[in-house]
């Protein structure tokens, strides 16, 4: 992407008349937050960061470089010949969010090194720096280390180093003392921690990335100063392949499911004049459970371009085929036009915005060629004329190098938009084709979900028509079922880690639920592990602009109390709470609507506990209270719940008991 984030940054603060030079400190530079709580520091010999918080360390002092076109930026030593500082304040609407308006006040700092710079930001919700350049040329390598301070307890994904973009895995956790290089693997963002004895918070996220391949730590080493864990990126491809799949895809010359990177280049990214490079930030909190207040992994990505009109972008529900197996008749049987049309008028009846069409709408992983079993357009037009949109399923390998060709096909065939599967990968030209192709879809009004990809770096703010990601071990797994799997540790986790970078294609809504260790669903009849509110709280707790609800409409059907609840649940918000929990145990928290009613909602892990709602979010005044929660039997049987209401006033305490693997959510309206 030829864009230059460092010169009009620059521009823009001479025109407003906020940026001063003043004399600065040739060793070490600051920015600090409007409140005073959060700042970053660069040192300049040798070039390194540090972070704190409240004048504690929260990431401790370590090196940071960059090298291009062979040439490491510090050679010759690093000293700045300027430094240029300035604060911004305001607001900007967001209506595509988990808020509706977010504060972009901002200390900045930007320490000028001649050819190039680096630039610190410091937020309320958190602190960043990146490097940008003015002239152009081969980025050899980036040196974006972290060192965690001793004491800390850690919160982490890991992934295989030849799979890095591939985010799917069950969190783990460990305390930085103990903390080691996992030989073959590597550990992928966010990475949260907890410092000691104040207990400060810390989310790692990258954001901002264009045309550049995402953060990773790979081996880690414990030094007198903390856990250091070192960056690792992948290579720019110099070679790719198409690869079919499994069984008889294997040999498809044509589409395919992957596109694999056969030989890489000595290099991760090329620079255009002048560019600037993603951020390197640090959601902090004082606690785990405020990190989903945070804001900056969103407010430092690159803006919509000017004047571009997004107001287009729906946001909804989705009644999804795949995981259940087509209303549980299995796959390929299941896959006819005849179910289609049952999923559509289940969708216009009960008012879910959306139908994805799955794998198994086109032919042999080709989408210029339908099943003979599927009749598209016609489905497309049945659901158009419901007032029901279909979002289309492709492999990206099916995508690649076609991008406008497909975005202005599907749009004028009728289609809303599309779910694109398997990237699967982590360098530099996938960060360029999920830019391109959510560019394409933009100018023809699709929506896109990138399923099969890692986490939100910011792109969803660029182009607002992008609504989820996926970059997570999701309820996808239990097609396959593991017993050994602790799904409800693992959606308590995801909540403090994964989400904490953006929105998330998780697919909730289970109807089927099982006691923990009972696990018996299959690939044609899936459910969940943990209680039926357990599955419900996530339709609040969970993040995601395009929510689908994963069960089967004959299950829905004879579950329609619940099911009516979870389609009504918002999916996009007003202002969100946090109200506690942490990685290990529960989370809760609160998100408010646009209509001006709160939803409030907890899940657990394996472990029953009792739980006090503080309701002071609620601002004044009595509310009604809907409330689904867990019933006294729940623990053994899963699919049990009590649906109630009752009058509560704002500030009242309101008593949950949470099954093992249990839950709850409330709707409060005035």
């Amino acid at each position: 992407m030829k864009t230059s984030d460092f010169a009009a940054s620059v521009a823009a603060l001479a025109m407003a008349g906020c940026m001063c030079s003043h004399a600065f400190n040739p060793d070490v530079n600051s920015a600090v937050s409007p409140d005073g709580k959060n700042e970053i520091r660069l040192y300049s010999s040798p070039l390194a960061y540090e972070v704190l918080r409240d004048g504690a360390v929260v990431v401790a002092k370590t090196e940071i470089g960059l090298k291009v076109d062979g040439k490491c930026v510090k050679e010759g030593g690093a000293k700045p010949v300027d430094v240029t500082v300035k604060k911004s304040g305001g607001s900007a609407d967001f209506p595509v969010y988990k808020k509706g308006k977010v504060c972009l006040a901002a200390g900045e700092t930007f320490v000028d090194f001649g050819d190039w710079g680096v630039r610190l930001a410091a937020r309320n919700d958190g602190v960043a720096y990146r490097f940008e350049t003015k002239k152009p040329g081969i980025v050899n390598c980036e040196k974006a280390d972290l060192t965690v301070p001793k004491g800390a307890r850690c919160w982490f994904n890991r992934t295989g180093r030849g799979s890095l973009g591939c985010e799917e895995t069950i969190p783990e956790f460990a305390d930085s003392s103990t903390l080691k290089t996992d030989a073959g693997k590597a550990i992928y963002l966010p990475f949260v921690y907890s410092t000691g004895v104040n207990g400060k918070t810390v989310a790692v996220v990258d954001a901002g990335l264009h045309d550049y391949p995402i953060w990773n730590f790979g081996d880690v080493e414990q030094t007198e100063g903390g856990t250091k864990l070192k960056s690792l990126f992948a290579k720019y491809p110099k070679t790719t392949e198409r690869v079919g799949g499994w069984g008889k895809e294997a040999g498809l010359k044509k589409g395919g499911r992957w596109v694999k990177v056969k030989e890489t280049e000595d290099f991760i990214a090329k620079a255009d004049a002048p560019r600037a490079f993603p951020w390197r930030a640090f959601a902090l909190a004082d606690s785990p459970s405020k990190l989903c207040e945070a804001d900056i992994f969103y407010a430092l990505a690159t803006p919509a371009a000017k004047g571009a009109d997004f107001s287009w972008v729906k946001p909804g529900k989705v009644a999804w085929d795949w995981w259940n197996a087509f209303d549980n008749k299995g796959d390929p049987q299941g896959c006819t036009t005849e179910t289609y049309v049952r999923f559509i008028d289940f969708a216009a009846k009960t008012g879910v915005e959306y139908v994805i069409f799955d794998e198994g709408w086109s032919a042999k992983l080709n989408i210029w060629e339908y099943s003979p079993k599927v009749d598209v357009p016609y489905l497309i037009d049945y659901a158009n004329k419901k007032g029901v949109g279909i979002i289309l399923w492709m492999a990206w390998a099916q995508v690649y190098g076609e991008e406008e060709k497909v975005a202005e096909h599907f749009s004028k065939l009728g289609a809303k938009g599309f779910k694109v599967d398997f990237m699967d990968r982590g360098d530099a030209e996938i960060a360029s084709f999920l830019e391109k192709f959510a560019a394409a879809c933009a100018k023809h009004k699709m929506l896109v979900d990138y399923h099969g990809a890692y986490r939100p770096v910011g792109l969803q703010r660029t182009y607002p028509n992008v609504l989820n990601f996926e970059g997570i071990h999701g309820l996808e797994c239990m097609k396959w079922g593991a017993k050994e799997k602790d799904m409800c540790y693992n959606d308590v986790a995801c909540f403090f880690l994964r989400m904490t970078a953006g929105p998330m294609d998780y697919t909730p809504g289970a109807m089927d639920n099982y006691k923990i260790g009972d696990y018996r669903g299959n690939g044609t009849n899936p459910g969940s592990v943990g209680t039926r509110c357990h599955q419900m709280a996530l339709m609040a707790l969970y993040e995601a602009p395009l929510q689908m609800l994963s069960d089967s409409p004959t299950k829905y059907e004879k579950n329609m109390e619940c099911f009516s609840f979870m389609a009504k649940t918002p999916v996009v918000w007003d202002d969100t709470v946090g109200l506690g929990g942490c990685p290990e145990s529960f989370a809760a928290a609160a998100r408010k609507a646009k209509d001006g009613s709160w939803y409030a909602a907890a899940i657990s892990n394996k472990d029953a506990r009792d739980y006090e709602l503080k309701t002071g979010f609620l601002g004044d005044g009595e509310w009604k209270a809907e409330i689904f929660r867990d019933a006294g039997d729940s623990d053994e049987n899963p699919m049990k719940y009590i649906h109630e209401t009752k009058t509560v006033k704002a500030g009242e305490v309101v008593k949950f008991h949470m099954a093992p693997g249990g839950g709850f959510i409330v709707h409060f309206t005035k």
